[in-house]
């Protein structure tokens, strides 16, 4: 069964949803609370925040973007792997993780995941990362 989502005002749901968020805030901006502490400090019960938690998100929260995965042969000089990151930053691309193995014959394999908005694609992405000199290889492994 494919789930299937909503957008509704929050003054027509039960406010137990605006509280749910609230101790999601909470948690997010104080990494020290526990869930009984941020749920005490709105008000709901620890039982009323698991039973929401996984399904209510404030627009935004639950967008959209998209993840990608690249896969990368890179020259093993100096300022390479930065001039990648900084293209994937002008892209107006979110870096996940980077991963690299030690430089084998002179080429190191990087695996870059980002995250990706509507407006950038992914191609113009491509296209600008594959001009920098020292870009062996360059492919997408994975997209979400």
């Amino acid at each position: 069964m494919q789930n299937r989502y909503f957008i509704v005002d929050k003054k027509v749901l039960p406010e137990v949803f605006s509280k749910v968020i609230k101790v999601k805030k909470l948690m997010a901006q104080d990494n020290t609370k526990t869930v009984q502490e941020a749920a005490a400090c709105v008000g709901i019960s620890r039982s009323a925040f698991y039973k929401y938690r996984d399904y209510v998100f404030e627009l935004g929260e639950n967008s959209t973007e998209r993840t990608v995965t690249l896969g990368a042969n890179l020259s093993d000089k100096s300022g390479i792997l930065s001039d990648v990151l900084n293209v994937i930053a002008e892209k107006c691309a979110n870096i996940l993780t980077i991963n690299q193995t030690i430089p084998i014959n002179g080429v190191a394999n990087v695996t870059i995941t980002i995250e990706i908005g509507i407006d950038t694609k992914i191609d113009s992405v491509l296209d600008e990362l594959s001009k920098i000199n020292g870009v062996y290889s360059l492919k997408i492994l994975a997209r979400e």
